[in-house]
């Protein structure tokens, strides 16, 4: 007879449930933004990044242990030549309620009615400027005509929860009125995210790291309203405002408190089980993947890794852990 487990519940020693896990499919990128990977992707390991038959390991196990959300990241995840197959597998579990995909866009116009097809129900896209000139500048390719033109055809074929991530840059991209005439438009958040310190961005991080607390007061003072959250939606404090069709979000790491509504594991590329996305260290899974006879120990081992999840991380003393730059596991 098959072992079974006692305690499905993922939940760690702080009572955080966690519904929601990013997995990462790549890390591989075909943008060199300033603040990731401004060299380009390089790798001096050869590794290969989780298959299509382990990644059907690990949705299996984890749909049972109650995660209902799936993101799909990278690198850029939609570089995998079975990209389309990863979506169309994870829609089989119908406990998975929402798979979401994180991009640069860039091939978005493309494929997207292919992937809606598949089953993919959210999008949020990386654009760091409204301007195209400055766009450029940041993710070294100018892409960004491109970028729009896919989101409009995103939200045209219906895909109704999109979201624009810009990261927050000090003098680069934190002027409100370039992107506000944007989001008047489209029915989209935007959403701000704190430039966070990593291994290999920390003089970058010195020069351009800003509060989001100026972008938010600037929000309050221009008459927008903070919203309520639903149960598995991420860390952003989100805004709106009547004369908006969109919304304006803020991810703010280093703000008090941010941690205690943590929701999310992660798994990188190569079936490592990250606990924190700044953590000392990592859960191999790689081994438990191989057969559907080792579900209930994969499991456990999940399980078990929650005991040691930390109640914060320790940005504030620039500790990045083990992420070198996002790349490495998908932000």
């Amino acid at each position: 007879m098959q072992q079974q487990l006692t305690d499905t519940s993922l939940v760690d020693d702080y009572q955080r449930r966690f519904e929601y896990l990013r997995l990462s499919l790549t890390e591989q990128c075909n943008f060199r933004c300033r603040y990731c990977l401004p060299d380009g992707y390089q790798s001096d390991r050869t590794h290969q990044f989780l298959t299509l038959s382990e990644i059907r390991q690990v949705i299996n196990a984890f749909s049972e242990l109650g995660v209902k959300k799936i993101r799909l990241t990278g690198g850029e995840p939609t570089l995998r030549r079975d990209f389309t197959d990863i979506v169309a597998l994870i829609s089989e579990y119908n406990s998975i309620k929402d798979i979401a995909l994180t991009t640069n866009g860039s091939r978005l116009y493309q494929n997207i009615v292919k992937w809606q097809d598949a089953g993919l129900t959210s999008l949020n896209v990386s654009i760091d400027s409204f301007s195209p000139h400055q766009f450029a500048l940041i993710t070294g390719e100018d892409k960004f005509h491109q970028v729009i033109q896919g989101i409009d055809k995103a939200l045209e074929v219906g895909i109704t929860k999109v979201k624009i991530n810009t990261v927050l840059m000090k003098g680069i991209n934190d002027d409100l009125s370039q992107c506000l005439p944007w989001v008047k438009e489209h029915n989209v958040d935007l959403r701000f995210i704190e430039l966070m310190e990593t291994g290999e961005g920390q003089s970058y991080f010195n020069r351009y790291h800003m509060s989001g607390e100026k972008i938010e007061q600037k929000l309050i003072e221009q008459g927008w309203q903070l919203m309520v959250k639903d149960g598995l939606s991420g860390p952003a404090k989100v805004y709106q405002h009547a004369d908006y069709l969109g919304r304006v979000g803020l991810i703010m790491p280093y703000s008090k408190g941010f941690c205690q509504s943590c929701n999310r594991l992660r798994i990188s590329a190569i079936g490592k089980l990250h606990y924190c996305l700044f953590g000392d260290s990592a859960i191999d899974l790689r081994d438990l993947l191989n057969s559907d006879e080792q579900k209930i120990l994969l499991q456990k081992r999940v399980l078990n890794s929650l005991k040691i999840k930390p109640e914060t991380h320790l940005l504030h003393q620039h500790r990045a852990g083990i992420t070198q730059n996002l790349s490495f596991i998908g932000g």
